[in-house]
């Protein structure tokens, strides 16, 4: 009987993991594309030809985004004022400064192929650490270049360009330095603003280039009044 019973109660142990394996298999194997953590969806979506306006706090969340250049850098000390001008002056590839990227682009830079990508970001910023490692690139010793185009239904005097970066980074407004956060910072919403400038009526160019050595990488960026509210009369395109 012992024997028996010991027989019926291994025969029955090898069905409960078999069964629990199976269920197992199942859940992974049925896990939603969108809900691993590799890819963009959660923080990035296809930008439109729609023009877009800023979000309720008045942060531009469409961008065109270059896939990240090689920039090694063991630690984000180095990041001074000085270093960071000439990393961010340095021309990388043919009409960096006067350019504006369509979706799909390509550039080189050194031995590399890079390609612009069009994207609505999620959230109020622009996660780069996000941006790189869903596109499979390095997220480490990198730098990013990113352009959009602001649409002012009229002219707009003494706002300011309002930037929080992870970490250096530099931003100019129609051709003309606007922001230069230096060292190894958090983003930090309005971490810094830029003196008081101008919106042309229609079209303002934005362009902004972020460093990292180690650790996260993203950006926030918005136009502010002269009472520091924000300017949501605007539209964001890439025409």
């Amino acid at each position: 009987m012992n024997k028996i019973r010991n027989t019926i109660m291994l025969v029955l142990s090898l069905l409960v993991v078999t069964l629990l394996f199976h269920d197992s298999s199942a859940v992974v194997l049925n896990t939603p594309a969108s809900d691993t953590t590799t890819g963009m969806s959660a923080y990035f979506l296809p930008a439109t030809t729609v023009p877009k306006a800023p979000d309720a706090q008045g942060f531009l969340q469409r961008w065109l985004l270059l896939e990240p250049i090689d920039k090694p850098n063991r630690t984000n000390t180095v990041f001074t004022d000085s270093y960071l001008r000439e990393a961010f002056n340095t021309e990388y590839f043919p009409n960096q400064f006067t350019v504006i990227p369509k979706d799909g682009d390509k550039v080189a830079v050194a031995d590399q192929e890079l390609t612009w990508h069009a994207l609505d970001a999620v959230n109020f910023n622009v996660k780069l650490f996000r941006f790189a490692s869903g596109l499979g690139k390095q997220v480490y010793g990198v730098l990013f270049w990113a352009v959009t185009i602001v649409n002012s239904p009229r002219e707009m005097k003494n706002v300011r360009l309002a930037v929080g970066s992870n970490s250096g980074s530099m931003w100019w407004l129609n051709g003309q330095e606007a922001v230069l956060l230096t060292g190894d910072r958090r983003m930090v919403m309005d971490d810094f603003v830029s003196k008081r400038l101008t919106l042309k009526k229609g079209q303002n160019i934005i362009r902004g280039a972020v460093i990292n050595g180690p650790g996260m990488s993203d950006f926030c960026v918005r136009f502010i009044d002269e009472n520091g509210d924000p300017v949501r009369d605007l539209t964001i395109s890439f025409e």
